[in-house]
């Protein structure tokens, strides 16, 4: 099984690293950048996609719409810091076949990998049942906001002003002020620097 593990942080990749080559079989490629994923995806066509969210550059739900694109038959396990059920239902409405977050045990993360490589879906048990609750009981604010809305958020949050956002995004100006905008009455604020206050709040950076 080739496994294509997606992290920023050397330190994450090389703990997984060791620990999913405890599962005979298995070959591992590395990336720390969205770019660099999807060359690796192109060249090694790999079983399975374990994706961390908070990238830089091209953010995880844009790498993981990207890559379903590249390849709609890609199995992609999201392994992210987020434990918040937002999260896991938009990976998950974008095609990803699982959720765990970094809070997850090495147990409960190859238990997902090995059903995620065998064709299942796996989110882990807390989320799962989060999102269960929205399902009786759907909410408002936050589960209107799309992929790009949270890219957008995650930047702002790490210091970004609007130029810099849409440079990053690769989007103009006015579109990232008109985006923000629109956010901004989905959650019900009026200023920017709340914006970026509810981002850091929500764990979005």
């Amino acid at each position: 099984m080739k496994i294509l593990l997606v992290d920023d942080h050397v330190i994450v990749r090389a703990g997984l690293r060791n620990l999913l080559t405890s599962v005979s079989g298995v070959r591992i490629s590395e990336a720390a950048t969205g770019r660099d994923a999807l060359l690796l995806l192109r060249h090694d066509r790999p079983d399975l996609v374990l994706l961390d969210l908070n990238l830089p550059g091209i953010g995880g739900l844009e790498l993981l719409r990207r890559m379903l694109l590249e390849d709609k038959t890609t199995r992609i396990l999201v392994l992210s810091m987020h434990a918040e059920s937002l999260y896991a239902s938009r990976a998950m409405e974008l095609g990803a076949r699982g959720y765990l977050s970094k809070n997850a045990s090495a147990e409960e993360l190859l238990a997902a990998v090995r059903r995620v490589a065998d064709g299942g879906r796996y989110i882990e048990n807390e989320i799962a049942q989060d999102l269960a609750l929205q399902a009786v009981s759907p909410g408002h604010g936050l589960q209107d906001l799309t992929e790009r809305d949270l890219e957008i958020m995650r930047l702002l949050a790490e210091g970004m002003n609007l130029t810099e956002i849409a440079d990053a995004l690769g989007i103009g100006y006015k579109t990232v002020a008109n985006a923000c905008s629109h956010i901004k009455a989905k959650l019900g604020v009026t200023r920017t620097n709340d914006l970026v206050r509810l981002a850091m709040t929500l764990g979005v950076a």
